[in-house]
């Protein structure tokens, strides 16, 4: 077990991370990653729960966090967006970190653990979604789908603005984008009631597009949106929210 203080040094921290990586070291898990499409030369194979139970021991620690990513390790990488503290990245911490992004689990470690719980997640997910590289696209539209599902309090409006990106962007045919956008399609549709209607909307204007992937994401998003399932879940939140 990783017991941490503040008096303790960091870099006998790091090494015993190292040392805790070599022994949870998975050779199933990094044929896995392998068949998912994530470059493994650079990775231990370390199980996602045991990262998790690193980073409970250790606690927040945004100077190791950068150290842990400096590193350019996979799994080191994973565990640094778990350490570090929302509260002191800034949005230079932010660009470096988005273009070091080489595989799809790191960018939605990133987003998912970390840039979406920042001050600049919003202006950050609507800049990244026009970029051109394929991992800072992801990493815009993957922001997207975690600030719906995280932040409670937002209004409908901001998630409005998205749908209208999302309609614009759709015909990009890159694989990690197309899903990571299909990804927030579903997630703003699934928020309530006003939100599933207007991502119904967007994907019926989506998928006259003639774009392949476009009506590809369309015919996906409709399907949930319009499941049962989806359906009355909203219906039931919807409840919950008029009865409060």
């Amino acid at each position: 077990m990783i017991v941490y203080t503040m008096s303790k040094d960091l870099d006998r921290i790091y090494v015993e991370i190292f040392k805790r990586f070599k022994t949870l070291s998975n050779e199933e898990m990094l044929k896995g990653m392998a068949r998912y499409g994530i470059k493994t030369g650079d990775a231990y194979g370390v199980p996602f729960p045991e990262l998790r139970k690193i980073a409970k021991e250790v606690g927040k620690n945004h100077l190791l966090a950068e150290r842990l990513w400096t590193s350019g390790v996979h799994d080191a990488r994973i565990l640094a967006t778990m350490l570090d503290d929302p509260e002191k990245v800034t949005e230079d911490q932010m660009e470096r970190w988005v273009k070091d992004v080489d595989s799809w689990d790191i960018c939605d470690s990133c987003c998912g653990n970390l840039f979406d719980r920042t001050a600049f997640a919003y202006s950050k997910a609507i800049e990244w979604s026009s970029r051109e590289e394929e991992y800072v696209k992801r990493a815009g539209f993957v922001l997207m789908a975690n600030l719906v599902i995280h932040d409670k309090k937002a209004e409908d409006k901001v998630f409005l603005e998205f749908l209208k990106i999302i309609e614009r962007e759709a015909s990009d045919e890159r694989n990690f984008v197309k899903k990571a956008m299909n990804w927030a399609l579903r997630q703003i549709g699934k928020r309530n009631v006003n939100l599933n209607l207007k991502a119904i909307e967007a994907c019926e204007k989506i998928r006259k597009s003639k774009s392949k992937s476009a009506r590809w994401m369309a015919a996906e998003a409709l399907r949930e949106l319009k499941s049962e399932r989806v359906q009355r879940k909203i219906r039931e939140k919807s409840g919950k929210t008029q009865s409060l």
